[in-house]
């Protein structure tokens, strides 16, 4: 497995995932390149052998006091290898030391997050899946 930050030389063609699963209106390849290419910070999990993206993080951030995690993706084929941990590890690592590193998550996740030091807090959110493909 490669762990890299940097796009260069990314395509579409290396997220066909399955990444999203569980949307009711997922984003296309081509879209979902846009998503990474438009964060502040990513790290992305390549297979060596394929060439294939099979997770990815992302981070958008203020740069002094706050970052913000929108995504944390693993391929259902590869979850439970510490791809995840490794992804998060990584980020954290990038984007240095912040006051405040807050994610929306849900609550099946929230083991994950605590075993990573980080802690449970409220959250408001507002989502309009009929834009979540990210089309306009």
């Amino acid at each position: 497995m490669e762990f890299r930050t940097d796009l260069a030389g990314l395509s579409a063609d290396q997220l066909e995932g399955p990444f999203f699963v569980g949307w009711l209106n997922p984003p296309d390849a081509a879209t979902h390149l846009e998503l990474l290419e438009g964060s502040d910070h990513v790290v992305l999990a390549v297979d060596h052998e394929s060439g294939q993206v099979v997770g990815y993080i992302t981070a958008i951030s203020d740069g002094v006091l706050t970052a913000f995690i929108p995504q944390l993706e693993v391929v259902p084929d590869y979850q439970r290898r510490g791809i995840g941990t490794e992804l998060v590890q990584r980020l954290l690592e990038d984007i240095g030391e912040l006051y405040a590193v807050d994610a929306v998550i849900d609550a099946d996740v929230e083991p994950f997050y605590r075993h990573l030091g980080m802690s449970p807090a409220r959250a408001v959110m507002r989502r309009d899946y009929e834009r979540q493909s990210g089309r306009r």
